[in-house]
């Protein structure tokens, strides 16, 4: 079963279960799967399904933050139960050793020494590590590596 039925099936299974926040949240994620495929009019796979979660999970962080700089906690709750929601469906997410062992391997295969070498190890990384570490974490790797 690819991912985005089983979203659909957690949406189904949520509705039974009169779970109104957890079916919210994730019909706000298949209305996202729906607006870029008809933007760009193509079938998702499941990797464009992650790049998705992803996404929106970086959207939820960022308005936690303003509405905790806002202090409006409720609604900063609201953005965090949305992203225990999303969570489930990526992959799982590299140790932050893990992370820096496969940064250390990519600077290894391209050859890399300085900081100015940062935008070649970032796109070979970005690519091998897709899914399993969002992109601030794999730059602050990187970073640490060539400095």
């Amino acid at each position: 079963m690819n991912l985005r039925n089983q979203i659909n099936n957690d949406v189904k299974e949520a509705m039974k279960a009169k779970d109104t926040k957890k079916r919210d949240a994730l019909r706000l994620l298949t209305s996202a799967f729906k607006q870029i495929e008809v933007d760009e009019r193509k079938e998702l796979t499941d990797e464009d399904v992650i790049k998705i979660i992803q996404t929106q999970i970086k959207r939820r962080n960022d308005a936690a933050t303003q509405y905790k700089d806002a202090g409006r906690e409720d609604l900063m709750e609201i953005e965090l139960l949305e992203i225990a929601y999303y969570e489930p469906y990526l992959p799982a997410q590299l140790s932050d050793e893990e992370l820096c062992k496969a940064v250390t391997e990519v600077i290894e295969q391209t050859g890399a020494t300085t900081m100015k070498d940062m935008g070649k190890v970032m796109g070979a990384a970005n690519k091998a590590l897709a899914g399993q570490a969002d992109g601030k974490r794999i730059s602050e790797c990187v970073k640490k590596s060539l400095s």
